[in-house]
């Protein structure tokens, strides 16, 4: 029988003590030990500082700097569930206005679409929920084109002006991949692909 506290004479607190800060790491990382021997350490972990808890059974090992513990980017966190979900994530409301730039405002909640579980994570005194989206949100090619729909979804027509139909524009002009953009455009919504249209052919 496999020992649970010394596995390749390597502690399971030794190998967590020595990942790279920054690491984000789940309590299903370590199925070779037993379940509640795996959740004692990472809670003791925690609570001398070296862990910290984000969500249920998911984990970050901050950075240390001058100004205390810095966590994993939201982005980082985000990426590392939906691999470990093996599920896409796509920014939507603020948080993709923002990751377009047209938006500055930092949002004071970050929310992503997923195919995998929901689940809401704390990060930095943030609170990112991940929901479930419907398929057609990912049924895209290009990303831009996926956080295009969810910007201008969170936008509203109304509230498009010279200035954010500028940015479009440039973000337009940088995709490389042209034909996929055509036909990424033409799923678009209809009021959507009235706007995106005429940028293609410009």
């Amino acid at each position: 029988m496999t020992n649970e506290y010394s596995i390749d004479n390597t502690t399971l607190r030794q190998r967590v003590e020595a990942m790279p800060e920054d690491s984000i790491l789940f309590r299903t990382d370590f199925p070779e030990y037993h379940t509640e021997f795996v959740g004692s350490i990472l809670s003791e972990l925690t609570a001398e500082g070296i862990l910290v808890k984000i969500a249920h059974g998911i984990y970050a090992k901050p950075r240390k700097s001058k100004f205390g513990a810095v966590l994993p980017s939201v982005d980082k966190v985000v990426q590392a569930i939906a691999v470990r979900d093996n599920a896409e994530v796509l920014p939507s409301g603020m948080t993709a206005l923002n990751a377009l730039g047209l938006s500055t405002q930092v949002p004071m909640n970050y929310t992503f679409l997923t195919t995998g579980s929901e689940r809401i994570v704390n990060v930095s005194n943030r609170k990112v929920v991940l929901k479930r989206g419907v398929p057609k949100n990912f049924c895209y090619e290009t990303r831009l084109i996926s956080l295009l729909v969810q910007a201008l979804k969170a936008l509203k027509k109304d509230n498009i002006g010279e200035s954010e139909l500028n940015i479009i524009r440039q973000l337009v002009s940088k995709e490389t991949n042209k034909d996929a953009l055509i036909k990424d455009a033409d799923k678009m919504p209809a009021w959507m692909k009235r706007i995106i249209k005429p940028m293609l052919s410009a």
